[in-house]
C-alpha cells in the first residue's frame, strides 16, 4: 500500500497555555518562562505561551503579561498567545507578542456555554481585533473549536465549518486550526474533513489540534497527514483539556507526536530526549501522572533498570 506523508511537519507546543490552564497546580511566571525557554531549546519553533483573557475566567493565565515580557526570545521561534477581544490583543502587543490566536466554537451549544453568544456573534466581535492587528503589525491565526463534534450536537458537519472559515478569511486570517476540543473525531472523519477543506481553501495553512479523550489522537494526526496537513498542536506530557468542555481529557503529548514522526521518518526538528526531560519536569510540577505513552515507557524502563541494579538481600 502506497502511503503519502509529508517529509516534515511543524509541531506547535501549546502546553504553556492549553495545557497549564486546566491544571489545579498553578505555576509561577518564572516556572512558565523556564519551560517555554526549554521548549525552544528542544527545537520547537512555534510556542503558545499563554492567553490574554480575564483572570477570573482562567486564573492560571493571569500572569501571561509577565511571562511574555520575561521570555528570552530565540531567533526563528514564533511566540503566540490566545486573545478573545480588543483588550486581549492590546495587552498582547504591550507585552511584545505579535502573533495572536482567535477562537470560535463550531458547536452552537458550546459557544453559548463558553461565551454566551452564537458563533456568528463571536466572529463579528473579532472585527475590532482584526483592525487593531492590521494597525499594529500583528499576525492573526484562527481556531475553530469543537470542529469535529460536541456532546450536545454529536458530529459537527462541514456546513458549520465553512462559514466560520470564510469569516476568518474575510478578516485576513490565513492560518486556521481545526480543534478537536473534546476528542470527538475519528480518523475517517479527520481525513474527509481536512481533504475537503484543503481542496476548497488552498490558501489556508491548516493545523490539527488533537485531544486524546478516546485514545485516537495519534490516529487522527496520521489521517490528517495523509490528507496533506503539516501543522499540529500538542502539549508537553499530554496535559490540559478545556475548562469549558467538561470531560475532555488532555491534549496529545508532544513527545508522543514527535516519537511517531521520528519512527516514520518525518522530520520535526525536535530533540526527543529534551522533550521527554521537559515532560518529566512538567509531571513533577503538577504533581500527577499524565497521558503520555512515551514518557510512561521511559519511566518504566528506568524502573526496570533500577530494580536490576539494586542489591538483593537474602535470608
Amino acid at each position: 500500500m502506497n502511503i503519502t506523508l509529508p517529509d516534515e511537519v511543524i509541531i506547535c507546543e501549546v502546553g504553556p497555555r492549553d495545557g497549564l490552564q486546566n491544571e489545579k497546580a498553578v505555576l509561577t511566571a518564572e516556572r512558565k518562562i523556564e519551560l517555554i525557554e526549554r521548549v525552544a531549546d528542544a527545537g520547537v519553533t512555534v510556542i503558545e505561551i499563554g492567553s490574554f483573557v480575564h483572570p477570573k475566567a482562567v486564573p492560571a493565565m493571569a500572569d501571561t503579561d509577565d511571562v511574555a515580557r520575561g521570555i528570552r526570545r530565540r531567533p526563528g521561534v514564533e511566540y503566540r498567545a490566545l486573545v478573545l477581544n480588543r483588550r486581549g490583543i492590546e495587552r498582547a502587543v504591550a507585552a511584545g507578542i505579535l502573533k495572536a490566536k482567535l477562537t470560535v466554537s463550531a458547536s452552537p451549544t458550546h459557544s453559548k456555554q463558553n461565551s454566551n453568544r452564537p458563533p456568528a456573534e463571536v466572529l463579528a466581535s473579532f472585527e475590532e481585533c482584526a483592525e487593531f492587528a492590521r494597525q499594529n503589525g500583528v499576525v492573526l491565526s484562527g481556531a475553530i473549536s469543537t470542529a469535529f463534534g460536541y456532546y450536545a450536537e454529536g458530529a459537527i458537519g462541514l456546513e458549520l465549518i465553512i462559514p466560520l472559515t470564510e469569516a476568518y478569511l474575510a478578516m485576513g486570517v490565513r492560518e486556521i486550526s481545526m480543534s478537536d476540543s473534546t476528542g470527538f473525531a475519528n480518523p475517517k472523519q479527520v481525513y474527509s474533513y481536512m481533504s475537503e477543506l484543503m481542496g476548497k481553501y488552498p490558501e489556508v495553512d491548516w493545523t490539527l489540534h488533537a485531544h486524546n479523550t478516546r485514545g485516537l489522537a495519534l490516529a487522527n494526526i496520521f489521517a490528517a497527514m495523509q490528507a496533506g496537513v503539516k501543522r499540529f498542536d500538542s502539549s508537553f506530557a499530554g496535559i490540559g483539556g478545556c475548562p469549558f468542555a467538561p470531560g475532555a481529557s488532555g491534549n496529545v503529548a508532544t513527545e508522543d507526536v514527535a516519537g511517531m514522526m521520528e519512527g516514520m521518518g518525518v522530520k520535526t526538528g525536535l530533540d526527543q530526549e529534551k522533550i521527554l526531560d521537559i515532560a518529566e519536569t512538567v509531571q513533577s510540577l503538577i504533581g500527577h501522572a499524565t497521558d503520555s505513552s512515551t514518557l510512561k515507557l521511559r519511566q518504566g524502563r528506568s524502573a526496570v533498570k533500577s530494580s536490576c541494579t539494586s542489591p538483593v538481600s537474602g535470608g
